[in-house]
């Protein structure tokens, strides 16, 4: 059912967010209207997105769960209608199989869980049965909660332990190892200090042998080092995004897409001159 994820593994691919949600935190409400969102899945496509990552549920933090209907109501049609417009890759970003399931239905061929297969126990068996990509994710409770305990005795080490075991509980559950994608889940249960030593450290979770996916665009931690708000992100977000291929990063998931696409091209060209 599912094809190879194109590229993956041989240059950096980048994510591009869509959020149909009323409350994410950089984009909320903007895409609500389904019109409107169908016209921004079309824009990341046309400027150079490798895959769309399309959500119904805000995972900012202290966000609330919503009902798995208005998730559908809102991602599926969405879906349906890019699916069958759009030549690249869908992503669902969702915890419940329900949704990830009319997703996968509708066209999409990736499972984009922050929970890691934990809140809904039907999603490992689904995500197999659907030979689909799954990207796993770190963080410590829920989006409602994940905030209030940030601190580690070894950042790394206990992400580095977790995304392992997940990765070994989702082969065990019938999911291919080459569909395995991780990610440390910036800003998910960390502080801002610990989101930087996560990208200074990237090199620990690309030897856990999976593609290793970072979505630091817009978050919270560049706003606190550069004191500016969630519309001034850009430059903190294409540097951080640099930052991490440089470090060994497979995909990158940004909200502006045409300018982390430039940004890394530049990136690729240094890596690929040659030494005087």
């Amino acid at each position: 059912m599912v094809a190879a994820l194109k590229g993956l593994g041989e240059r950096p691919l980048i994510m591009g967010v869509l959020n149909i949600t009323t409350d994410s935190f950089s984009d909320g409400g903007k895409f609500i209207d389904p019109e409107k969102a169908l016209d921004h899945a079309y824009y990341l496509a046309e400027s150079g997105a490798d895959i769309l990552d399309i959500g119904g549920e805000s995972s900012r933090p202290g966000a609330e769960s919503i009902p798995t209907e208005e998730e559908i109501k809102r991602v599926i049609p969405v879906i349906k209608k890019a699916a069958k417009k759009i030549k690249i890759p869908i992503s669902v970003d969702t915890v419940k199989s329900e949704v990830a399931e009319r997703a996968f239905d509708a066209g999409a061929s990736i499972l984009n869980d922050i929970s890691a297969l934990r809140t809904d126990e039907k999603m490992a068996a689904l995500v197999a049965g659907n030979n689909a990509y799954v990207i796993l994710m770190h963080m410590r409770g829920t989006p409602t909660d994940m905030q209030e305990n940030t601190e580690y005795d070894n950042i790394i080490g206990e992400i580095c332990e977790f995304l392992n075991n997940s990765a070994l509980k989702a082969i065990e559950k019938g999911i291919g190892e080459d569909k395995i994608i991780i990610d440390p889940g910036i800003g998910f249960g960390k502080s801002a200090e610990g989101n930087f030593i996560i990208l200074k450290n990237l090199d620990k979770f690309v030897e856990l042998g999976y593609p290793v996916m970072v979505g630091g665009s817009r978050k919270s931690f560049i706003g606190k080092a550069l004191a500016v708000d969630t519309d001034q992100r850009l430059e903190g977000s294409i540097a951080a995004a640099c930052y991490a291929v440089m470090n060994g990063a497979d995909i990158i998931r940004a909200h502006d897409v045409i300018e982390t696409r430039r940004a890394i091209t530049i990136i690729e060209k240094i890596s690929a001159a040659d030494r005087a």
